[in-house]
């Protein structure tokens, strides 16, 4: 089976850099296993590494589409299981890097992926009940309709809660438009990163701070000035939609940027729920120690294997 290389693990824990070094010294190339950077004109929300760090390694799946076009997860995982095959075939190792857990897992254990056509009206009612009655709501109708794709996604998603309920309304006739699980076609060696809760929130804490400084209202109202819609999937991100609160006149400065580190904090805990510590799948190693060298003699030791 071909090699690849997977670093996972919550958001603002340090996979980019770590897969940048990892890049340089195997010949690797990147693949960007990210919900959020695959949207152009999205730089500062979603994290992407700057310019000038994409140009050490070569860099995949991070801006192919517009932020109102729509993206679905089975097109991730083709396109990744492409670019994986290309980077193989020029006898390169490629690293798969991202804390989309959905994503990563799609394309590590094989998923065979629901190709449902979106149900506009089915999802308009969603949205509009979603306003009415909450998310939570939305959620519990989940968990009784399919309890294994409730496991699978935040319950503060409402944007997943409302397609995974859009799957199985449309889904009621056809007992094969199911998620499951292939046999896996990769020899993954996946490394997670890790640390205490406390020093992750403060990571995060820093990088909310910098995104702020770095020009994120700025971004966002070049976006709705372009023409995007507070309402596209693109635009309820965590950092966007509350930056377009604060626009809008609906917040202050401060409490946007309060429920951003407090909605990231949230969405660091959901990660665990993809990437767990028991999962022995997964090397861990705590980012609070000098693990570059263990990571590279893991890898050796990898790349060399039968």
């Amino acid at each position: 089976m071909k090699k690849i290389i997977a670093i996972v693990g919550p958001t603002g824990i340090g996979k980019s850099n770590l897969a940048i070094s990892i890049g340089q010294k195997f010949d690797c190339e990147i693949i960007s296993v990210d919900s959020r950077q695959v949207y152009r004109f999205m730089d500062i929300g979603t994290a992407k590494p700057p310019p000038q760090e994409m140009a050490l390694v070569p860099h995949h799946l991070i801006d192919i589409i517009n932020p109102d076009e729509p993206y679905s997860l089975a097109e991730y995982q083709e396109q990744c299981l492409s670019k994986i095959e290309d980077i193989s075939q020029r006898n390169k190792v490629p690293v798969l890097v991202g804390g989309s857990g959905q994503y990563v897992w799609a394309v590590l254990e094989g998923w065979s992926i629901p190709k449902v056509v979106p149900n506009i009206e089915y999802r308009q009612l969603l949205e509009k009940k979603a306003e009415e009655v909450g998310t939570q709501a939305l959620y519990q109708q989940l968990q009784a309709l399919d309890p294994k794709a409730a496991e699978k996604i935040d319950k503060f998603n409402t944007r997943r809660v409302i397609r995974a309920l859009e799957i199985v309304h449309n889904s009621k006739d056809n007992k094969q438009n199911k998620e499951v699980q292939k046999e896996a076609q990769y020899n993954a060696l996946i490394i997670g990163l890790t640390t205490e809760r406390e020093e992750l929130y403060r990571r995060v804490d820093k990088r909310v701070d910098l995104m702020i400084e770095n020009g994120l209202i700025a971004e966002t109202r070049r976006l709705l000035q372009s023409g995007y819609s507070e309402d596209l999937p693109s635009m309820s991100g965590i950092g966007y939609k509350q930056t377009v609160m604060y626009i809008n006149g609906q917040i202050s400065l401060d409490e946007a940027i309060r429920q951003i580190k407090y909605d990231t904090h949230r969405y660091v805990r959901s990660q665990y729920n993809w990437f767990k510590l028991k999962d022995d799948r997964i090397k861990w190693f705590d980012v609070q120690n000098d693990i570059e060298p263990d990571i590279i003699n893991l890898i050796k030791d990898f790349l060399i294997s039968k």
